[in-house]
């Protein structure tokens, strides 16, 4: 990983990415099917697919190397999920565009921007126990670090403790919802996906 975040890192991530969905598919499908369609991992799968087949060709501007990204997954995909992930990469691009090199800790106003967009974009709030509360989390635990490995070590214990937090909460948004009170004590698929995402950019031993 370079000291500055670029494309050759945003390639790396991809990388890891698709290599963690192809294990936590199952664990996702089964989570989003006791509370929706069930088709989370699959979306996932697929989104992983095809930005590992885009990564070699992501051009070297940041910012739309992000924006290949975020098209790769609204292509594959038209769950409010992978929409939302869209939109938040969206955000970014949009921030890095003609940039070769983003310091690392501009992640946080990144992850601010992307926070904002996807709210806009999906109507909810933060405290509705949505991956838009791991989001949040993330941008306020990478606040101040420049060094990517301790950003995802934080972001990691950031949504985990997120998700601790709203878990006897009731579902507020999407499908979830309509369990009310049955919802407590379930966590989030969304988050749990998050979760899943910024494990992959720990390193090796750290998993």
């Amino acid at each position: 990983m370079t000291g500055e975040l670029t494309t050759a890192s945003v390639q790396w991530a991809l990388g890891r990415f698709s290599a963690k969905m192809h294990l936590c598919a199952d664990e996702l499908n089964s989570l989003d099917g006791a509370l929706g369609d069930g088709d989370l991992g699959v979306n996932m799968l697929r989104a992983a697919d095809r930005l590992t087949t885009e990564a070699p060709n992501l051009p070297a501007d940041v910012g739309m190397a992000l924006l290949k990204c975020a098209q790769a997954f609204t292509s594959v995909s038209a769950s409010t999920y992978g929409t939302l992930l869209a939109t938040g990469l969206m955000a970014a691009a949009k921030l890095t565009k003609s940039r070769t090199a983003v310091p690392w800790p501009e992640v946080s106003s990144l992850l601010g921007a992307a926070v904002q967009a996807m709210s806009d974009r999906g109507k909810g709030n933060l405290g509705d126990k949505t991956v838009l509360d791991a989001v949040e989390a993330v941008r306020r635990a990478a606040q101040g670090l420049n060094e990517p490995t301790n950003i995802a070590a934080a972001a990691v214990a950031a949504v985990a403790d997120a998700m601790d937090r709203l878990r006897d909460c009731q579902f507020q948004q999407g499908r979830a919802r309509i369990f009310g009170a049955k919802g407590i004590g379930r966590d989030d698929p969304g988050m749990v996906a998050f979760l899943r995402i910024v494990e992959s950019l720990l390193p090796e031993s750290s998993e």
